[in-house]
Formats: structure tokens, C-alpha cells, sequence
């Protein structure tokens, strides 16, 4: 007998890819991530609730600084100032700054100008015609800024930074007076469509790309500028020796000018280790701030960032710095956050008399019963599907009636 012989099987080989193929490969996906990048800059507005989170913010800080110098208000921004406006004006004539209380010496103008500057801290905090207000924010906010530069800290120039940076921003879409009138008129329909035809749909649309690109581009810029703040500050301490040798926090608890309290600080003063081991580590965060932007790790970061101003604002008497840094750092919390802590809100403080457009989600629509029809508009056909409404009807009450398992 002749041995049967088997044919070897060959093994299937996948296909050569060629250096060309390799290179559009490579090509087609490289514009499918320009693709990606160019529609989230153009038509996904990113971290609105962070960018309300800094108008809210912000907005208060600079309400409160501003009533809490109220009885100074001469000394520090007005005619009384030992700054006086001549002096201002000459460094105006160098630096090239600019402030609208030096517009008029008279102290009605002054007084006009303060109150003002109240009022529009306040619709900014409320967000009442946010594109509008914020520039008169960014107004009343470089101008206080340039009108007593010397009485200002860190605080201040971010606070001037900041300012500028929201007005390119849409920090009005969320928990605002705008957000809420938009709301109302969705509800009610008199929202005008803003889909027109020929040359308004083509406005219509390029004024919305243009919003935004200039918000996503004033978000980046913002997170940017807090990187470089946070990057700077800890490579400037590692080149200082106290900070090396650990003794830094020691000296900076003993300047006259920054102890409200003697006393406190005195007490923490005694702790030696302690102040190494924070030291060291205000150090390591600040490096590594900008190189766990994204990753998990940026949530403890943040936590211990906030513990530290804190510590800025208690120790050394520094409340508009550390405030406008904390706020600052809002700007790096997800949207989802901020919606949980919202309906974490809601369901904290329930609001009265929520009805209809303004329900919360998940709440359950009263049942409305089926209406009869009337005899002259009785057809055989709408017989039936009445009939079937009404069994479908009693079975989903009756799904409903029972318990859950």
C-alpha cells in the first residue's frame, strides 16, 4: 500500500505594507488628529463651568477687596493718595499704563468711578450681559491695578491677567443671569431661529466659530499662565539656598511685615521638622505642577495647592493672593465636577416651585388620563387604538403598583 502523502500546508502571510503605504498611513492619521483638534476648537466650547467658576470668583474676590477698602478708598485710589495722579501720570509717561481715575483730580469723579467699579463687580458676579460687563471688569480692574501699583501684591497682577483673559472667554453660559433669560426663552419658544438663509446663516455661523475659538484659546491661555506661575515659582525656589537647606518657611514666619498674628506664628515656628517637610514639598509641587496636568495625579496636587494658600492667607496675611490663586486653580477641574457638585447643591438646598421647562432631571411627570372622544368624532379604527391605549395603559399601572425587586 502507497502511503498517502499530505501537500504542506504554507502558513498565510499577512501582506507587505510598503514604505509608501507606511508613509499615507501615517499621513491619514495625522490629519484625522488635525481634523479632531480643529473641531473641538471651532465648535465644542471647552470647561464652561470652570470659566463661570472664574468670573463667580474673581468677580467676588475683587467685590470684597474693594468694600473692605471702602474707608481707605482716598488713600490708596483717590486725589488723597500720597501717589498723587502727578506722579501716576509721570510713570504712565514711561511705562506706557493707562487708568481711568486719572481721567479727573476731582473727588466726585472719584466717587463716581468707586461706585461704579461696585456695581460692576456685582452683574459680573451675576453674570447680567456677560460680553459686555467683562470688558468693564477688565476696565475697572487694570485700573485700580495701575492707580495704586505700588500698594499691590501677586495677588493683583494675576487678578489684571485674569481679567483681560475673561473677556475673550464665554464665562456667561453657566450660573448666570444669561444662562437663565436663555433658559426661559427656550421654554417659552421666542428663542428666533438662527438658522436664516444666504448671507445672515453664513454670519450666524462664523460669529459662532469665532466664539469659540477665542474661548477655547482664552481657557488654554489661562491653564498656560497658571503653569508658568506654578513652573516659575518652584524653580526659583530651588535655586535659593534657605529653600535647600529647608530653613526657608523659618524666615518667612519671622518678617514683621507678614505676621498677623506673632503669636501663631511663633507657635508653628517650633516645629522644625515640619516646616522641612512642608518646605520641601511646596517645592516638589510647584516643579511638578505642570507635569501632572493630565493625569489623576493632578487632583491630589490641587488639594494640597489649596492647603497651602490657605496657609498663605492665615499665616501671612495674604488673602487677595491666595484667593486669586485658589480660584485660579479652578480653571483645571472637569466640567463633570462641577455638575455633580451642582446636583449635589440641588439636592442639598431644593428650590420651591419648580415646574415645567425648569424641573429637575429625573423628576416623574404627573400621569394625565386618557381623554374620551367625543360621539361625533367616534371612528372604528380610533375605536380600537383608544381601546388599545387603554389595556396598555392599566398593564403599566399594574408593573407600576408592584414592588421592586
Amino acid at each position: 500500500m502507497k502511503r498517502s502523502e499530505k501537500a504542506p500546508t504554507m502558513a498565510p502571510t499577512a501582506p507587505r505594507v510598503t514604505t509608501k503605504e507606511a508613509a499615507v498611513h501615517m499621513l491619514q492619521r495625522g490629519l484625522d488628529r488635525i481634523h479632531v483638534f480643529l473641531v473641538l476648537l471651532t465648535e465644542r466650547p471647552v470647561s464652561l463651568y470652570a470659566a463661570a467658576m472664574l468670573r463667580i470668583g474673581y468677580g467676588l474676590l475683587y467685590l470684597v477687596f474693594l468694600l473692605r477698602e471702602f474707608p481707605h478708598r482716598d488713600e490708596m485710589w483717590g486725589p488723597g493718595s500720597p501717589w498723587t495722579p502727578e506722579l501716576a501720570r509721570l510713570m504712565y509717561d514711561q511705562t506706557g499704563w493707562a487708568s481711568v481715575l486719572l481721567l479727573s483730580d476731582s473727588q466726585a469723579y472719584f466717587e463716581v468711578c468707586y461706585a461704579v467699579a461696585l456695581v460692576t463687580c456685582a452683574l459680573f458676579v451675576l453674570g447680567w450681559r456677560t460680553r459686555a460687563v467683562s470688558v468693564l471688569f477688565a476696565v475697572v480692574v487694570v485700573s485700580f491695578h495701575g492707580r495704586a501699583i505700588y500698594m499691590a501684591d501677586g495677588g493683583d497682577n494675576l487678578m489684571v491677567l485674569m481679567a483681560v483673559y475673561l473677556v475673550f472667554t464665554a464665562c456667561g453660559r453657566r450660573w448666570s443671569l444669561d444662562a437663565r433669560r436663555t433658559r426661559c426663552k427656550a421654554a417659552t419658544g421666542k428663542i428666533a431661529n438662527p438658522r436664516g438663509s444666504g448671507l445672515r446663516h453664513q454670519l450666524g455661523d462664523m460669529g459662532s466659530i469665532l466664539t469659540t475659538v477665542l474661548h477655547n484659546c482664552g481657557m488654554f491661555v489661562i491653564a498656560a499662565q497658571v503653569c508658568f506661575l506654578y513652573g516659575c515659582a518652584g524653580l526659583y525656589k530651588v535655586q535659593g539656598y534657605k529653600w535647600a537647606d529647608g530653613t526657608a518657611l523659618h524666615y518667612v514666619l519671622n518678617i514683621d511685615l507678614f505676621r498677623p498674628w506673632p503669636e501663631l506664628s511663633q507657635m508653628i515656628d517650633g516645629y522644625h521638622v515640619l516646616l522641612t517637610v512642608v518646605g520641601y514639598m511646596t517645592v516638589l509641587v510647584q516643579v511638578a505642577f505642570p507635569f501632572v496636568l493630565f493625569s489623576r495625579l493632578k487632583y491630589p496636587v490641587l488639594i494640597l495647592l489649596l492647603g497651602m494658600h490657605v496657609n498663605i492667607a492665615v499665616f501671612m496675611g495674604l488673602p487677595l493672593f491666595s484667593g486669586a490663586m485658589i480660584v485660579a486653580d479652578a480653571v483645571f477641574l472637569p466640567d463633570r465636577f462641577y455638575r455633580a457638585a451642582g446636583q449635589l447643591w440641588r439636592r442639598t438646598v431644593p428650590r420651591a416651585g419648580v415646574t415645567g421647562a425648569e424641573a429637575y432631571p429625573g423628576t416623574t411627570p404627573a400621569a394625565v388620563p386618557l381623554q374620551p372622544v367625543p360621539a361625533s368624532d367616534a371612528h372604528p379604527q380610533t375605536d380600537q387604538l383608544t381601546a388599545a391605549l387603554r389595556a396598555s395603559d392599566s398593564v403599566i399601572r399594574a408593573s407600576l403598583a408592584r414592588p421592586f425587586d
